[in-house]
């Protein structure tokens, strides 16, 4: 059994209808004249009826026609008006950009950088998800996230954020003054660490190190697990041990005495933060404008003048 589109010749019926003319609703809908007829012909076949009442000099809507134009009419002008208004959201950055980003990222990246794309953007609605671990973005419905570039996704498109970022182990002036400061990673088996577990996986964070070359791991002793980078910023800044923690996350309370860094020198620092997200999505109107403000938040940063990888 065929099965018709009821929408098929819908268009052309109401072209002949507006201008009451086969020849100028072919012009309009960029068509031959005859390929007009035989659409008109075969709605009028389908549905066993006669719309338009043609002669040599004129064409005009049978009382049949006439109906189905006045019902159709008000439906065709509101179908117009949608596609207008979807071509228009294409154009204008509109809806909500789902964002997932670590809790550091979003206290000292994203902190600075929603501001400008509200004030650039208020028709997108940022709903931004503070995540330590992996997720998935398209199982998970999120348009974009924010990591280290090892984190990232290897089929994602990925634009550099940030410089690379650089880690240090900090502790407050009182706990160096009572234990004194490690020159070498191979004295902090003397000292108490705070170390942190990742909330999400459950992994303890190995403090890494490299040297002359060589790059391994060094098991400081503690009596303190937090999964709460807040936490562990607190506790380090109250005496209570070392932290390894990056630089942008202590800036201010290095900054105002409050905890002093040191083994600099040793730590690796990771590559920077990067936007990532599905291929796909480049084109949407919204993630341009997520990519057009870290771009003129990047360089008013100042930045290290690396390029993105890659720039969509």
């Amino acid at each position: 059994m065929m099965v018709h589109d009821l929408f098929d010749g819908i268009s052309v019926f109401l072209a002949v209808a507006e201008h009451k003319s086969f020849t100028t609703a072919a012009r309009v809908l960029g068509v031959s004249t005859a390929a007009v007829s035989k659409s008109v012909r075969q709605l009028e076949q389908r549905h066993a009826v006669v719309l338009f009442q043609r002669t040599t000099r004129r064409v005009g809507l049978t009382e049949t026609g006439a109906a189905l134009y006045e019902r159709l009419r008000p439906s065709s002008l509101d179908i117009a008006d949608a596609l207008t208004g979807l071509h228009e959201q294409r154009a204008r950055p509109g809806g909500t950009l789902r964002i997932t980003a670590s809790h550091v990222v979003n206290e000292h990246v994203l902190a600075d950088l929603v501001p400008r794309f509200r004030l650039a953007y208020p028709d997108v609605t940022l709903d931004i998800d503070s995540n330590d671990g992996f997720v998935d973005l398209i199982g998970e419905g999120y348009d974009a996230g924010i990591r280290l570039d090892s984190a990232v996704e290897k089929d994602m498109l990925a634009v550099r954020m940030t410089p690379p970022v650089t880690w240090s182990i900090v502790a407050s002036p009182g706990y160096f003054a009572r234990h004194g400061r490690p020159s070498t990673p191979a004295e902090l088996a003397g000292h108490e660490a705070i170390r942190y577990r990742f909330a999400v996986s459950g992994r303890m964070h190995h403090w890494e190190f490299h040297d002359a070359g060589r790059h391994f791991t060094v098991d400081v002793p503690g009596g303190m697990i937090v999964n709460s980078r807040a936490m562990l910023i607190v506790l380090a800044c109250r005496g209570m041990g070392l932290a390894f923690v990056s630089d942008m996350e202590v800036a201010a309370f290095v900054a105002a005495g409050a905890l002093e860094a040191t083994l600099q020198g040793f730590i690796p620092a990771d590559e920077g933060l990067y936007l990532y997200f599905p291929a796909r999505s480049q084109s949407q109107p919204k993630m341009r404008a997520l990519l057009d403000t870290i771009n003129q938040w990047r360089d008013a940063s100042a930045g290290d003048g690396t390029p993105p990888r890659p720039i969509p």
